[in-house]
């Protein structure tokens, strides 16, 4: 079965990583390549497995639009980021392997990514990939 692990994070996350200090120190460009590094390790590893079928990382929020209902018959759009959204899907790796347990252990990895901050607020979700209808009951 094909599972999608989503990788989270906050706009704030994505300025400390791209240098810029917040309430916390802006990484440094050892710590970027460090987590790069883990990564590519990560996947390299599923690749080598088998269990690898996709990943991306997407850009920051302050580049998303949010499409949504109509108003006066016409979509409303929003550029983001949201303040009412304080996390946000930052990337996703796909993987197909034999269960949800495996899955989940492949995802709970990432929590050793190497990072300068505190991290203990960040996570990832896994979920089953539909194939059909059939996937979708409750």
């Amino acid at each position: 079965m094909k599972y999608m692990i989503m990788l989270y994070a906050s706009q704030q996350e994505y300025d400390l990583m791209a240098g810029k200090a917040t309430d916390q120190p802006a990484w440094s460009q050892d710590d970027v390549a460090a987590m790069h590094e883990f990564m590519g390790t990560w996947n390299q590893e599923l690749v080598e497995s088998g269990e690898f079928v996709d990943a991306h990382g997407l850009a920051a929020p302050v580049h998303t639009r949010r499409i949504q209902g109509l108003k006066n018959g016409v979509p409303v759009v929003t550029d983001g980021p949201y303040p009412e959204t304080q996390e946000v899907l930052a990337g996703y790796t796909i993987v197909e392997c034999e269960s949800f347990d495996r899955a989940t252990e492949i995802a709970a990895r990432i929590t050793k990514s190497p990072s300068p901050g505190d991290v203990s607020g960040a996570y990832v979700d896994v979920r089953p990939i539909a194939d059909g209808v059939g996937d979708l009951e409750v």
